[in-house]
């Protein structure tokens, strides 16, 4: 279990480009379609958790999904395979770089991969809201928080204690099915 669980945070880690939100696709592919060793539901309430906890996401995830699996030796495990192919490769760009940054071609290139990685960011944006049940009933809540933070400044830390608490009188208010 534990080797199975660093090679796959190893290849998650290693063929994302673009940060942790890029690599929801692939993680969910690997843990929920691959493995089986999460639901699409606990993967999401993961994914809430670990976008809330401080630090870097993708370890929190690494961490939240080890730690189900096999305690502390699965968080050790997922957050090494995560993390040590991102490590080597942001350290031979990070040496390499000085070299090649006013060079128009790796320009172009980096140009080139702003549109996909924004692809690869929204792409589960949509397959969460289905996750999470987000219907045209309820879209707005979402849109209206995104558009706090996004034009009128809103700290995401006020927008996410308001969807707590509406949550929690939602809870009390709703009629038991």
């Amino acid at each position: 279990m534990l080797w199975k669980l660093f090679v796959s945070f190893w290849k998650i880690g290693a063929f994302t480009i673009g940060g942790g939100y890029v690599m929801i696709p692939l993680m969910e592919q690997e843990i929920v379609d691959r493995r089986k060793w999460l639901t699409r539901e606990e993967f999401l309430d993961y994914l809430s958790l670990s976008q809330a906890m401080p630090g870097i996401f993708a370890v929190n995830m690494a961490t939240c999904i080890g730690r189900r699996l096999d305690g502390v030796r699965g968080i050790i495990a997922a957050i090494a395979g995560n993390i040590l192919m991102p490590i080597a490769i942001i350290l031979v760009i990070a040496i390499s770089f000085r070299y090649v940054r006013d060079n128009v071609f790796v320009e172009r290139i980096f140009m080139g991969l702003r549109p996909a990685v924004v692809a690869l960011i929204a792409a589960p944006v949509f397959r969460m809201a289905k996750t999470a049940k987000v219907s045209w009933r309820n879209c707005w809540i979402p849109v209206l928080a995104a558009m706090l933070i996004w034009l009128c400044g809103v700290s995401p830390v006020w927008v996410i204690l308001v969807a707590i608490a509406g949550g929690a009188v939602y809870g009390k208010l709703r009629p038991e099915n």
